[in-house]
């Protein structure tokens, strides 16, 4: 029979066994689960790589676009012929074309572009258009908004200008001669009248009144031909801009007491419409007067007994417009087109310079002359002029 302490170890020792069995259990089972664990870990490593590989071959693709996409917009640029300068966000050069650097030599990377222009660049009275030299420069400006800065895009108008001044050329030759026939056959009839009236007088046994009367006429035919001449005169010298500080309700109060008696005598009814403000213009008193005198006379022709004319004027913003209306006939509309061409007249005795000189009058001092009118409902001539100011004025007085 087996001693206690014998069966003791033995239960001990089974015990242990136990536990080491249990242990080991535990270990294999925690080593598949490692397994497991590390073939999916490779699984995804294998997946990552493929889809880093991929991705890497688009980026290379899309590098390669973009460097060719560079490549091309840098030949581009090598080959277009307009100037491109590239700016910083202060106003540095930091990129030039090869066009540019023809324009403002190669070593203008770096220097403000203040600088440059000053160094190569006049102003002109064309905005945007420059002097370079012997030439002439168009430049557009574009901003960049990501960085800040600009680009100044130059072109070289110098050829287009050229062209331009070699047509005006071909027009004036063209008008002088439009106008050399029209002055020739206006100033025919009034000569071959006056030399008529004159021949009369010549002859014997003529008396006192007819010898008056032919006279009458031939004076009155000559000073048709000195009205035509000094119109003729007044048209090809042009109006410029004067330094006359006038108050637009002055102008037009001048203007009304000089037609009031004639609208009178007329029997028309006149009234004026004074919304000026106290603005001012300044320019030239004389030929803005003489010009609404102008425009007012032909209003009172085209307008039958017992009819209205008015005269106004008010602010436009910064403008000022002069109206003169009248409730004649109207004007037909193939007759408006051509109703400001020097020469041109539906009056038998008129010269047809009197609204081209208005018209020349109010370019001249910035402004226009603008037609309304329908067939059988009147017509009206608005004068457009810029607003200035006493302060302007005595500037230029200065």
């Amino acid at each position: 029979m087996p001693a206690p302490n014998d069966n003791a170890s033995a239960a001990a020792a089974d015990a242990k066994t136990a536990d080491l069995q249990r242990a080991f259990a535990m270990f294999n089972q925690v080593s598949a689960e490692l397994t497991q664990a590390y073939e999916a870990l490779q699984g995804r490593v294998a997946s990552l790589t493929e889809e880093l590989a991929i991705a890497n071959g688009e980026l290379r693709r899309q590098f390669e676009e973009k460097e060719a996409l560079s490549e091309r917009l840098s030949s581009l640029l090598d080959a277009l012929p307009a100037g491109v300068v590239l700016l910083d966000a202060k106003a540095v050069v930091v990129a030039v074309n090869p066009a540019a650097m023809v324009m403002f030599g190669p070593d203008i990377v770096g220097h403000h572009w203040g600088d440059v222009v000053r160094a190569h660049l006049e102003p002109t009275l064309t905005v945007g258009e420059w002097l370079r030299g012997d030439g002439r420069v168009s430049i557009a400006e574009s901003l960049l908004p990501s960085a800040g800065g600009r680009i100044m895009l130059v072109h070289d108008v110098t050829a287009a200008h050229r062209m331009q001044a070699e047509l005006e050329r071909s027009q004036r030759l063209a008008a002088m001669g439009e106008m050399a026939a029209s002055l020739a056959h206006q100033l025919r009839t009034p000569l071959a009248a006056a030399l008529l009236h004159t021949a009369n007088l010549g002859q014997p046994g003529l008396s006192d009144e007819l010898r008056a009367r032919f006279s009458g006429k031939a004076s009155g035919q000559l000073r048709r031909l000195e009205r035509l001449i000094q119109d003729v005169l007044l048209f090809a010298r042009g109006e410029s801009i004067g330094r006359d500080v006038i108050g637009a309700s002055e102008l037009l109060g001048e203007a009304a007491q000089t037609v009031e008696p004639l609208m009178r005598e007329h029997g028309l009814e006149f009234s004026v419409a004074d919304a000026c403000a106290g603005a001012i213009i300044v320019g030239s008193r004389k030929a803005l007067f003489g010009a609404l005198i102008n425009l007012l006379e032909n209003a009172m022709q085209a307008t039958p007994v017992g009819g209205k004319i008015c005269l106004s004027g008010n602010c436009r913003g910064d403008l000022l417009a002069i109206g003169v209306r009248d409730s004649g006939p109207g004007i037909e509309r193939a007759t408006q087109e051509r109703i400001f061409e020097p020469f041109f007249t539906t009056k038998g005795q008129g010269t047809g310079l009197g609204l081209a000189i208005a018209l020349g009058v109010a370019r001249a001092h910035g402004g226009g002359i603008e037609l309304l009118s329908e067939p059988g409902a009147g017509a009206e001539f608005v004068i457009t002029l810029p607003i200035g100011s006493v302060e302007n004025g005595m500037e230029q007085h200065g």
